[in-house]
């Protein structure tokens, strides 16, 4: 055999050996014979045991290598669950009554099959007092406040009842609206079941007195423009009337024929001068003078004067006028809404709804101190809020406890104790999880405040960039 074909022989049986090695790991196991062998016949006789033997089979097959990577297992989703709303067993309806004086009709119905013990309490505006309270109601002052703002009701409603609360108010003003919130909470007081509220605007409001704008003759804008015109047409006029005398009668016109010439020309000879006594009997006429160039008259210095003294009078009075009614215009309470904040900031009483750029704030009460508020740190105080917050927008919308404050006398603010508001909820993180698209929560916040002040005012926002909203407490 040549030297050749031996090389070719060995080179083919090497490469087919390097072929069989690389497709062992690829063939499927076969199953031992022992392990395919005819079972025992006790075992062929038990029912159990074939029924147990496919699911044994199956467990020992290994699955065949197909070169493509196993799909990863399917992840658990991270987000967290919009707050769930649940139909509450009480719920509270308030009308405003059509009585001269502010007064609320309250209905608390049970819709469930079992009675339900509930408190209600009606936070009356600043000033204000009952008059009349229905239902064995009474007015008390609250823990934290100098003056009795609230109407509380204890009931016992029975299964599938409603029930229902009259008040009377005096001591507003007369013909300015009256917003009074009610809320009905639980036995302990802090987790509201349900709140409403409804202001009293009176039967016959008179309406405010119109105010007419000032005669355009009596505004100071338009009086500076009458002066300032009045002094550039004056300055004109005295400019005028002065070159005028100053130019004296009008000279004849140069290249006027002299002597024959002249009266043939219709112009009448003047006395001494061209075409008068001296002229007649010339052959010759004298040739005309070129008459002297006239200098151009300038405005005197005190008429420039004028009426540039003027015109800077009329535009500095008007700037002037200006800038004081913006200055006065000016808001200084209002907080900033332009720049990097988005909408515009809302400020307003208890039980009024607040819109912002995505949610709508309502604070129905403030109570400060007692014993059914979580415990405070040392030297601290609990402030607990009753809010409720609608999402106005198309999708879920998350909040944050540090973004709501407090704001107390001082000037010092706090925010929210996520801790002990989470305690109040019943152990649920309330700012944990989103609020639902057109959905409503009801929910108590939390605040610890230090000294004997209570807060002054609210600020709630759903965004670090929302301009947000604030409720005057006090």
């Amino acid at each position: 055999m040549p030297a050749s074909r031996r090389h070719h022989r060995t080179l083919a049986v090497f490469v087919n050996c390097l072929g069989v090695m690389a497709a062992v790991p690829a063939l499927p196991l076969t199953a031992p014979r022992a392990e395919a062998a005819t079972p025992p016949p006790a075992a062929q006789a038990t029912p159990a045991a074939q029924a147990a033997a496919p699911p044994a089979v199956a467990a020992r097959a290994t699955p065949i290598p197909t070169g493509m990577p196993a799909a990863p297992p399917a992840m658990p989703t991270t987000k967290p669950a919009p707050i769930q709303l649940t139909t509450p067993p009480v719920t509270v309806a308030v009308a405003a009554a059509g009585t001269p004086a502010p007064g609320y009709r309250i209905q608390v119905r049970n819709a469930g099959p079992t009675p339900v013990e509930t408190t209600v309490r009606q936070e009356l505006p600043a000033g204000s007092r009952a008059t009349a309270v229905t239902g064995g109601g009474r007015a008390n002052r609250p823990i934290g406040s100098a003056t009795a703002n609230e109407v509380t009701w204890r009931l016992r409603l029975p299964a599938r009842s409603t029930t229902t609360l009259n008040t009377a108010l005096s001591g507003v003003a007369q013909g300015q609206p009256v917003t009074a919130p009610t809320c009905a909470y639980g036995t302990d007081g802090t987790r509201p079941y349900d709140c409403a509220t409804a202001t009293w605007t009176g039967p016959a409001t008179v309406p405010a007195a119109k105010v007419t704008a000032a005669p355009a003759w009596r505004r100071p804008p338009v009086l500076l423009a009458a002066l300032a015109a009045l002094l550039v047409v004056t300055g004109g006029a005295l400019w005028w009337a002065w070159r005028r005398r100053r130019s004296g009668p009008p000279r004849a016109a140069t290249g006027t024929p002299a002597g024959p010439n002249r009266l043939a020309a219709g112009v009448p000879p003047v006395a001494g001068g061209m075409g008068g006594p001296a002229d007649r009997g010339t052959v010759y006429p004298r040739p005309a003078m070129p008459a002297a160039a006239g200098r151009r008259r300038r405005p005197p210095i005190w008429a420039v004067l004028g009426v540039a003294a003027a015109v800077l009078a009329g535009v500095v009075g008007a700037a002037a006028w200006t800038a004081t009614q913006r200055v006065a215009a000016m808001d200084t309470t209002k907080q900033p809404t332009s720049g990097a904040w988005v909408g515009n900031s809302v400020t307003g009483p208890l039980g009024v709804p607040l819109r912002e750029n995505a949610f709508e704030f309502t604070v129905y009460r403030l109570a400060c101190g007692g014993g059914t508020q979580p415990a405070a740190s040392p030297g601290g105080r609990q402030c607990l809020a009753t809010v409720g917050v609608r999402n106005l927008t198309s999708g879920e919308q998350t909040w944050h406890g540090q973004l709501q404050r407090a704001y107390l006398p001082g000037g010092n603010w706090v925010a929210t104790d996520e801790s002990a508001t989470r305690v109040a909820n019943l152990g649920r993180d309330v700012f944990a999880q989103p609020v639902a698209a057109g959905s409503r929560v009801l929910l108590p916040l939390v605040f610890t405040v230090h000294g004997d002040d209570p807060p002054k005012q609210l600020e709630l926002r759903s965004g670090v960039f929302s301009a947000g909203v604030r409720v005057d407490v006090r």
